[in-house]
């Protein structure tokens, strides 16, 4: 038998998801995922904290966890309890804390514990991709609630619970992102979170807070965080360093009560999150986040204003957005005619990389127009001709913009 001539298709189980394509690397313009501003990896102070903390407590990589138990290394949960209160309110001892693998193991160790196939949801009608993602192949059902300038309606959000418990149903939770909203850039506010704490206690439903982009915001202030609102305990709240750090490190966070907690730690069987990891980032973060945080998010707020003035001189009015109050991407609304799948997909041979907008959202019709661009990454001349060639794209594909870096195509023939 040669190598890789055995087939393993007949034996793998039904129902996973479709095969993932090889990598072939990343767009010229590379406006997609999560990637924050290289430049402000903060890599000097990570290598003399990896330094720092190995020379002081490299022998406890000897031990799983590190001689810290299963809920993660202790000086990084210790970090936590204090930065939660200081920026969200939230009061919690370092017992109420579970490291994770990244917020997308934070997800999952979530919907493991509270969701079967045939449950019901309730999630911001646009929202992350890996949230989504994750409760279709869970066979649950998304209710999807519309957003305005302030997030999740309150309105909206009553009228569907009322609907389910009509039915009979009883959602599983209600998934929110408050706090620099993926991927509309919104802040909900203090009364607006008090009304969401009411409605979900009244109905019986936890609500599952996402604050994994609540550190990048441009004023730096930010209300409390739901979990800190919260009278009744009725509140999972995660987090994570990818975006205030580096998303390559792949450490979150989970903060809830010690009996869901402990319900998690029977799922989370891969013996513990990157040790490695969780060391540097306590070392570096004690000393250095509340400064490091205001140089990154001035460094984004540059970008963003970057491109915001791109899509201004290249798209005009056919690119409607709002300014976002901080985090990594734009969300933007093109004329209808357009198809963000198709130009998703003719723009990547153009080099040009983007989200479309159906791909984040449970209402795909109203989505059909709308894309998602990150900021973060690329240069700031990268953001201007990667903006550049993507209106190139959707004026040959779509006939918009009707215009050429602010001249009338009219006028362009003319001259």
């Amino acid at each position: 038998m040669t190598l890789g001539s055995f087939d393993f298709m007949p034996l793998l189980r039904p129902g996973l998801p479709p095969a993932a394509g090889k990598w072939t690397g990343l767009a010229k313009y590379n406006f997609i995922g999560g990637n924050n501003d290289a430049e402000r990896v903060p890599v000097e102070g990570l290598v003399a904290a990896a330094t720092a903390v190995l020379e002081r407590e490299g022998a406890s990589l000897a031990n799983y966890g590190l001689a810290s138990g299963p809920l993660g290394y202790s000086a990084l949960r210790e970090f936590l309890v204090a930065k939660l209160k200081r920026d969200a309110g939230i009061s919690c001892s370092k017992d109420e804390i579970l490291i994770t693998s990244g917020s997308l193991q934070a997800i999952d160790l979530v919907n493991g514990v509270l969701l079967a196939p045939g449950d019901t949801v309730l999630i911001e009608q646009e929202t992350y991709q890996g949230a989504l993602t994750r409760l279709a192949r869970l066979g649950v059902k998304a209710v999807g609630i519309p957003l305005d300038r302030e997030g999740l309606r309150v309105d909206a959000l009553s009228a569907a619970l009322d609907e389910l418990k009509s039915r009979n149903i009883r959602p599983k939770y209600i998934y929110t992102i408050p706090t620099v909203q993926n991927p509309t850039g919104t802040i909900m506010g203090e009364q607006r979170r008090l009304a969401l704490l009411g409605l979900a206690q009244s109905h019986g439903v936890p609500i599952f807070e996402d604050d994994c982009y609540a550190d990048l915001i441009w004023d730096g202030r930010r209300p409390p965080a739901l979990h800190a609102m919260s009278r009744h305990g009725g509140v999972i709240h995660i987090g994570s360093f990818s975006k205030s750090i580096a998303p390559a490190l792949r450490v979150g966070y989970i903060v809830a009560g010690w009996d869901i907690l402990a319900r998690m730690l029977a799922l989370k069987t891969d013996a513990g999150s990157g040790a490695l990891e969780q060391m540097v980032l306590a070392e570096f973060c004690t000393a250095h986040f509340t400064a490091h945080v205001p140089r990154l998010n001035r460094a984004l707020r540059a970008k963003l204003e970057t491109m915001m003035e791109a899509l201004a001189e290249q798209f005009g009015t056919a690119a409607e957005l709002d300014d976002p109050a901080g985090g990594i991407f734009l969300w933007i609304k093109l004329p209808d005619a357009v198809d963000t799948l198709k130009l998703a997909q003719a723009a990547f041979t153009a080099g040009v990389a983007i989200n479309p907008g159906p791909e984040w959202s449970t209402h795909k019709a109203y989505a059909k127009s709308r894309l998602r661009l990150c900021f973060a990454s690329p240069t700031q001349e990268e953001i201007r001709q990667g903006v550049a060639t993507l209106a190139d794209v959707c004026r040959r594909e779509f006939g918009v913009p009707s215009r050429i870096a602010n001249v009338e195509r009219g006028s362009a023939r003319a001259g």
